[in-house]
């Protein structure tokens, strides 16, 4: 922590990790500058409310693959938040057990550009914005009605700051695909995290 400000100032990233890759970690790591944090928490999702229907692997090993992911950032941390607790898990409450966890901290939610263009869908959106700042990397394809956003969350437009992280154009869904068709990860998630697959026989059949 910062002692001229003072505060602790942490990045939350959420998400199932499933599994961890290099977009990922470019937006923790460019939220963690340009937002001068002093941690970024990654938080797996035990079951996101908003993928019900596809099965999601067993979180000891999202756990895993995200430890081996951060390892060598000393400034990304797990947290388990939303894991040792029963379901669904919604942000607003993830916020909020945060700021139990880490009394007086500011938080600063990391997210794409396509989950802002669907923020009014989620739950308690101001609840969201009163708890934490939005950290914002932008996704091609993907812009939201700041306009609407305003409107149905008034102040969202100051507790929003844009990142300025590289287009990577990686995603689970295509990683675990690859794995199933037996194609390389390599420059798409870090070593270790694809050496985890390959040992545990992740994504082989889904």
């Amino acid at each position: 922590m910062s002692e001229k400000r003072g505060v602790l100032r942490l990045g939350v990233l959420g998400g199932t990790f499933d599994p961890p890759h290099y977009g990922h970690l470019a937006l923790a790591e460019n939220g963690r500058v340009q937002l001068r944090l002093d941690r970024v928490l990654f938080v797996p999702a035990r079951q996101p409310p908003h993928k019900p229907s596809r099965p999601i692997t067993p979180a000891h090993h999202r756990v895993a693959m995200v430890e081996a992911a951060i390892a060598d950032n000393p400034a990304f941390l797990l947290s388990r938040v939303d894991l040792d607790r029963t379901g669904p898990h919604y942000t607003v409450e993830t916020l909020a057990l945060l700021q139990q966890e880490y009394p007086g901290a500011e938080l600063y939610f990391l997210m794409g550009g396509d989950s802002l263009a669907e923020f009014l869908t989620w739950r308690d959106p101001a609840g969201i914005v009163r708890q934490a700042r939005l950290g914002v990397m932008r996704r091609p394809g993907y812009e939201p009605d700041l306009a609407a956003l305003e409107r149905m969350v008034p102040g969202i437009r100051e507790r929003l700051v844009w990142l300025d992280v590289p287009r990577l154009d990686i995603s689970a869904s295509d990683l675990r695909r690859r794995v199933r068709e037996g194609l390389p990860l390599r420059y798409l998630a870090p070593p270790t995290v694809e050496a985890y697959i390959r040992r545990q026989h992740l994504y082989e059949g889904c």
